[in-house]
């Protein structure tokens, strides 16, 4: 029996220092994989509300711009991660573009970590933007 502790006590020592090795990397991987998702959210929800925002303007007789910009802008609201802006251009008569540009940005939460590894700290948002242009509709 004594012989078995001390095995069993030898080879603590062992998985601590694999734990040590190992879960660092498991957190990367982690916290990567959230701030991928974040981004990849982001992205879909600026998306949708180009969309959104430019099929509105398109259908509406009058005010098409402000039409498309309270769309987009409802459109993003809902959603809880993440800062959007909404910038709409065109329209104005039948056949006219109406263009919807919805900028995106997400906190990096890599960039701050990476400086404990010995990375460059990379610091600020991750951004992107959507845009979609629909033909204005006439009777």
């Amino acid at each position: 029996m004594p012989r078995f502790l001390k095995s069993f006590l030898s080879r603590r020592g062992d998985e601590f220092a694999e734990t040590a090795i190992a879960m660092p990397v498991v957190v990367l991987i982690t916290i990567a994989l959230l701030n991928l998702t974040m981004a990849g959210f982001a992205s879909v929800n600026a998306n949708n509300a180009a969309n959104y925002g430019a099929r509105v303007g398109s259908v509406y007789q009058q005010n098409q711009a402000s039409a498309a910009y309270n769309a987009a802008m409802q459109s993003v609201s809902y959603a809880k991660i993440g800062a959007y802006t909404v910038s709409v251009s065109g329209g104005g008569f039948p056949g006219a573009q109406i263009s919807v540009q919805t900028n995106w940005s997400v906190p990096n939460l890599m960039g701050s970590l990476l400086s404990f590894f010995g990375g460059s700290s990379l610091g600020g948002d991750i951004k992107g933007s959507a845009t979609s242009v629909f033909r204005q509709e006439g009777w």
